[in-house]
């Protein structure tokens, strides 16, 4: 978090600089982590009575200078900046101190879920939540569920017919049987780190809004990506599940389709995703999907004409930074992913980055 002075101490101080402005942008990268962590500090500021105005954007413009207070979540330097991951719980700690009554534990375990991190500690312990065997999906049913899941890759992924059918052959897909199933069918031909993505997906914590945490983390991803305007009315409170759902399964089954479907290149260090007639907010799951469940290669980038994304085990923000640079664009990179849009190509893209590494 950006401040000055003790790092400890920096919480309270952006807690106090939001208090004492008279508008706040709040500007979130279009990420599951991102919006939760815009969500939560949304409610605080309500609840202190400071307007504000909330946007997210996979690649954020930077931030305003006539701005009476800039809040940069995941991204460039504002008056306040939370780049941390999880950013959910960086606005956790200034909530604090702003407005301890207004954090909501489920969502910022979500967000943080978001991010990659095993929910633990005191948010932990008051949501209250119990471990239950099998997926991690925000739905009832597991048909629905698994066949719209960003959270595994497998033959059935993307495909309702494929994903009843697969599981038609279990005594109880439920439970126990459901996961070793799905944990099976993650790793099945995919790299070895499959084996960890999907680790993640299983035994989760039950919660009341979405099912479980991990399907909560699922579709406040999807939200961020595609229909940010409804991600901020679920994290701030608002009767959006309906819709959040309809969302969350749309670009779920795109994205598997989309990857599917794909043409893919090879290269030294890397594993590229050519997509045709895609939008743009496909792209951050396409490349996370492919880099945990596809790529033998460190790093996977899932690229259109004008927009790309990537994940990888190794440093990604250099060269995503210098491939869009090199094309008139520019990117937003954090904690292993980033998005970035230019003037240019796919190939034009690719080849850039490829420079780059």
């Amino acid at each position: 978090m950006a401040a000055a002075g003790h790092p400890e101490d920096a919480p309270d101080r952006a807690a106090a600089t939001l208090a004492d402005a008279e508008f706040v942008r709040l500007v979130a990268t279009a990420d599951g982590d991102g919006l939760a962590a815009a969500g939560l500090l949304a409610r605080g500021l309500d609840a202190v009575g400071v307007p504000y105005q909330a946007s997210l954007a996979a690649v954020p413009e930077p931030p305003a200078t006539d701005a009476d207070c800039t809040v940069a979540v995941g991204h460039a330097a504002g008056d306040v900046t939370l780049r941390e991951a999880p950013l959910a719980l960086e606005a956790v700690s200034i909530l604090e101190t702003l407005a301890p009554e207004t954090v909501d534990p489920e969502l910022a375990l979500a967000g943080a879920v978001c991010a990659g991190t095993e929910p633990s500690g005191r948010l932990l312990e008051r949501a209250d939540l119990d471990r239950r065997p099998g997926v991690a999906i925000p739905t009832a049913d597991p048909v629905a569920g698994l066949s719209s899941s960003t959270l595994v890759h497998a033959d059935f992924s993307g495909d309702i017919e494929a994903t009843e059918a697969a599981l038609a052959d279990l005594d109880d897909p439920a439970g126990r049987p459901l996961a070793s199933f799905v944990a099976l069918s993650a790793v099945e031909d995919a790299p070895p780190r499959a084996a960890e993505a999907i680790e993640r997906a299983l035994r989760p914590y039950a919660t009341e809004r979405f099912e479980t945490l991990g399907g909560f983390a699922d579709v406040l991803d999807s939200l961020a990506r595609t229909q940010p305007g409804t991600g901020l009315a679920l994290a701030l409170g608002g009767d959006a599940e309906r819709a959040a759902r309809d969302v969350w399964r749309t670009h779920g089954r795109q994205a598997h389709t989309t990857l599917r479907s794909a043409d893919t290149g090879r290269y030294e260090g890397l594993y590229v995703v050519r997509i045709e007639d895609a939008t743009p907010a496909l792209l951050g799951t396409v490349a996370r999907l492919t880099f945990q469940y596809r790529s033998p290669e460190p790093i996977a980038l899932a690229v259109i004409d004008g927009a790309a994304a990537a994940a990888g085990a190794r440093a990604i923000e250099a060269p995503l930074s210098e491939a869009a640079a090199a094309l008139d664009g520019r990117a937003s990179v954090r904690e292993g992913t980033g998005t970035a849009t230019f003037d240019g190509t796919a190939d034009d893209f690719t080849a850039a980055f490829r420079r780059a590494l």
